[in-house]
């Protein structure tokens, strides 16, 4: 047997098959069995990879049309009350887009990464029942191909502590209504097979438990682990370490642990209790969460130090965490420098990794055949090239950086905002977006030629210019306040800065996904960070030229830059995140000696940077805020910063959000009401906040009522001097339909409620 295991695999397809499949679906443009097809293609053809590359424990059910807590949720009957009267494939998608009479589920980051997941939603009052097709119908397909599964679900006190009561009190009082639809689950699965693996995902074991929750960890799987016994369970946690849990889950009747040795190195502390009980280790020592090629000789190392302390026989290799977060597979990538292309390694290559590693680990180097001792061999040189390459180090970065004295802009937010109201002469609940308007076929069509040689400048410039000027004239027409550009220009709001950066490099195929059929294509850092020219003032001010009215700079801030990359490993990750700084830095400067007034940094990011255990934040608020503060420190006083902050819960994080002294903050609140507003009113936040009004993730076009009462509701909570009205986030995924209504009902409703207020 190989003895390795994959804790999950990539799902949208290696040319984003599903995405394209679901959009298509969506759009009317293809029908149910199509959609089912491309589905099950897919599945199929990534058990495969996954069997020949060597991998003996490979997932079903990691598969979702659109997020694995969503499948969660339908598998349990959690459904909320306005999606009840649906069923199949339009109860699911409404849940996740919404429809006309119902908003979408809330959605939030997966823990510290840039996945999105569809937030359950509970309540009391709610009857609870199994809908286990899904899970049966995956195993019993891949068992015809050939292929037994282990099957992946989340797990009850993850899916618990990761869902919202619908009155918001706690969502652990629902366990014992929880917990025997799971007993029901397990009892369906254990009749499909006469032995089978059941990964349980705990995620949720990482983060800092409170008492209450680690005393339903021995009952949960003392009660699970026991449903069935021909049904081994592995609960499985990562991106940190999950030693509380794992103090307690040794003292239950479950197979196996699985653990992250890359992102939760304390979980070594754990060896010695796991070994003690005999329980399996699913040892995570393959990072599946970024793009370098393994150091195979270090990984042996790390795992040569693990059998120490548990027994060999009793571990398994396997990524550290979902290969969901890599791109699919390296061999499109045709135009990628073919020396950075060696350092890099994309899903399908930590297959290999994975099965070298335990040949190696397991057998050593003399059971190695020829192709192996070659990759082997290739892995050493590729690494070693790496650490001495040229590319890697700039001194001149180098020397910029130690020499930095100025590290925030001048004033106090009371003097600056001042200045700024005088020159910009706003009225309370100004409106504005967040910046992207919709990205049209023509102009991703333009990009595309131009970036193939297909284009040239002056054409590709004039169809981006025509954009520009339609968009401008639209936000004139519809009476909004400070107007954007609209960003034809840019693919990605990372990628595009990254492409001017030096020390960035790019894929041709390097899709991730985000959430549903959403996918960012991350630029990866590879060397030290410079600029070498402005990168997006000509466009900004030729769109001012375009009207009288302000015209908002769009920046991406350099702590989501590095959060939504692929960051080099061989350095710190704050002092990658100031080099960034510098850049956006030095482009602040530019674009208002430009003559543009209100610059905007975005920090989509920045929570989900957030380390996951309390003991490691301050460490990481200290250089993220620096960084955020270093990046505006050329702006004069009476230049105003925004900045636009994503699925943010800001409770925890309000002190630091005041740190960083931005002059206006946009935040995304519209599937969540005024909740998110209240901890700024209660910390008596200064500065102007601009909440989402409408929820621009959905189809669904609000009306003028809606928003003149989600408006109402947040003069509930703050004053309408401090408020700005806006979406809750950037358009590009929107079509210019729902876009033009939506921004023209909420100008009209903001119209409304300013006559309701008699401010003129």
């Amino acid at each position: 047997m190989s003895k390795n295991y994959v804790i999950g695999f990539p799902r949208i397809g290696e040319q984003r098959e599903l995405k394209k499949a679901l959009e298509s679906y969506w759009a009317n443009k293809s029908d149910v069995n199509t959609l089912e097809k491309t589905a099950n293609d897919l599945k199929i053809r990534h058990w495969e990879y996954q069997k020949n590359a060597g991998i003996e424990y490979i997932s079903s059910n990691d598969f979702s049309f659109y997020d694995n807590m969503l499948d969660m949720a339908v598998t349990l009957g959690a459904v909320p009350k306005r999606f009840q009267d649906l069923t199949g494939h339009e109860l699911y998608f409404s849940m996740a887009r919404g429809n006309k009479e119902a908003v979408a589920m809330e959605m939030t980051k997966w823990f510290n990464t840039n996945y999105h997941y569809i937030v359950p939603e509970l309540s009391l009052q709610d009857s609870y029942k199994l809908n286990a097709t899904k899970i049966i119908s995956e195993y019993k397909q891949a068992k015809e191909h050939g292929i037994k599964t282990k099957i992946n679900i989340i797990g009850p006190l993850t899916f618990l502590g990761l869902s919202k009561r619908v009155d918001g009190a706690d969502t652990y009082e629902l366990y014992t209504k929880i917990l025997p639809i799971y007993v029901e689950l397990l009892q369906e699965i254990a009749k499909l097979d006469d032995f089978i693996t059941v990964q349980i995902d705990e995620p949720i074991f990482v983060k800092d438990l409170d008492t209450k929750v680690l005393s339903l960890i021995k009952p949960t799987y003392d009660t699970l682990a026991t449903v069935a016994s021909n049904i081994k369970i592995a609960v499985v946690s990562y991106f940190e370490n999950s030693c509380e849990a794992s103090k307690i889950l040794v003292h239950t009747p479950i197979w196996a642990l699985g653990l992250d040795f890359l992102h939760g190195v304390e979980n070594f502390d754990s060896l010695a209790l796991i070994a003690a009980s005999n329980k399996t280790l699913i040892a995570g020592v393959i990072d599946g969460r970024n793009i370098w090629k393994n150091d195979i000789e270090k990984t042996v190392n790390l795992l040569n130090k693990i059998a120490l302390h548990v027994n060999t026989e009793n571990i398994l290799i396997s990524s550290s965490c979902s290969l969901l977060h890599v791109p699919f597979s390296l061999q499109y990538e045709e135009k990628m420098d073919a020396e950075i292309k060696n350092w890099l390694s994309y899903g399908r290559e930590k297959l290999s990794e994975i099965a070298l590693v335990s040949q190696l680990f397991f057998h050593g180097k003399k059971s190695l055949n020829k192709n192996q001792m070659t990759a082997l061999q290739e892995n050493i040189i590729a690494n070693n090239t790496r650490k001495s390459s040229k590319l890697i180090h700039d001194t001149k970065v180098q020397k910029r950086v130690n020499n930095i004295t100025k590290l925030e802009r001048e004033g106090k937010y009371e003097e600056r905002i001042q200045i700024q109201k005088e020159k910009l002469q706003y009225l309370p609940l100004a409106t504005t977006t967040i910046g992207s308007f919709p990205q049209t076929p023509e102009i991703r069509h333009a990009r595309r030629e131009f970036k193939n040689g297909n284009l040239d400048e002056k054409n590709y410039t004039d169809e981006m210019k025509k954009y520009i000027d339609d968009c401008v004239a639209f936000q004139e027409e519809c009476s909004l306040e400070v107007l954007v550009h609209g960003e034809p220009e840019r693919n990605d709001m990372v990628e595009y800065f990254g492409e001017q950066l030096q020390g960035y490099g790019f894929s041709q195929n390097g899709w991730v996904q985000s959430y549903g059929s959403r996918c960012v294509k991350p630029p990866f850092i590879y060397g030290d960070i410079s600029r070498p020219k402005a990168m997006t003032v000509d466009w900004i001010t030729y769109a001012q030229s375009k009207t009288d009215k302000i015209m908002k700079g769009m920046l991406t801030g350099p702590v989501t830059i590095l959060n939504w990359s692929f960051v080099r490993d061989d350095m710190p990750r704050g002092e990658v995140s100031k080099q960034i700084a510098l850049g956006i830095c030095d482009e602040v400067d530019d674009l208002q000696k430009a003559g543009i007034k209100i610059i905007q940094v975005d920090e989509a990011a920045f929570k989900e940077g957030y380390p996951l255990r309390k003991t490691k934040i301050k460490a990481y608020e200290d250089w993220a805020v620096r960084d955020f503060k270093l990046s505006v420190s050329s702006a004069k006083k009476e230049t105003q910063i925004h900045t636009h902050m994503c699925y943010s819960e800001f409770n925890d994080i309000i002190a630091t959000i005041e740190a960083m002294d931005a002059d206006v903050i946009s935040i995304e609140t519209a599937r969540s009401g005024n909740e998110l507003l209240k901890i700024f009113a209660k910390v008596g936040y200064k500065q102007e906040v601009g909440p989402g009004v409408y929820d621009i993730h959905s189809p669904r076009i609000p009306s003028v009522e809606d928003i003149v009462k989600q408006i109402r509701l947040l003069l509930e909570v703050l004053p309408k001097e401090q408020l700005w009205i806006n979406p809750d986030c950037g358009l590009k995924t929107r079509k210019w339909q729902e876009v033009k209504s939506s921004l023209k009902n909420m100008v009209e409703a903001v119209t409304i409620v300013r006559n309701e207020l008699n401010v003129k």
